[in-house]
């Protein structure tokens, strides 16, 4: 019931043939996989660095001066009496 018979044989060979053999189609399939990943993230980076242009050219921000914060109110309105 469990076994592998001739057909069965045969048709993994076959499969094994296909994935295996010939010219590398695995490595050629992964070349290409990594080829796509690569541009993926040239077109994050492209976006990135097009995002942060417009933003380089606005006018530097002015540093704020520094002043003791005023004291803090003592009535509470909240507070009966």
């Amino acid at each position: 019931m469990g076994g592998l018979s001739l057909p069965h044989l045969l048709l993994a060979a076959v499969i094994i043939l296909i994935l295996f053999g010939g010219k590398g189609k695995i490595s050629e399939l992964m070349g290409d996989v990594a080829k796509g990943i690569k541009s993926f993230k040239k077109g994050l980076s492209d976006e990135d660095s097009a995002a942060a242009k417009p933003a380089e050219t606005v006018a530097p921000a002015k540093p704020i001066d520094h002043q003791p914060a005023a004291p803090a109110p003592t009535h509470d309105p909240n507070r009966v009496g």
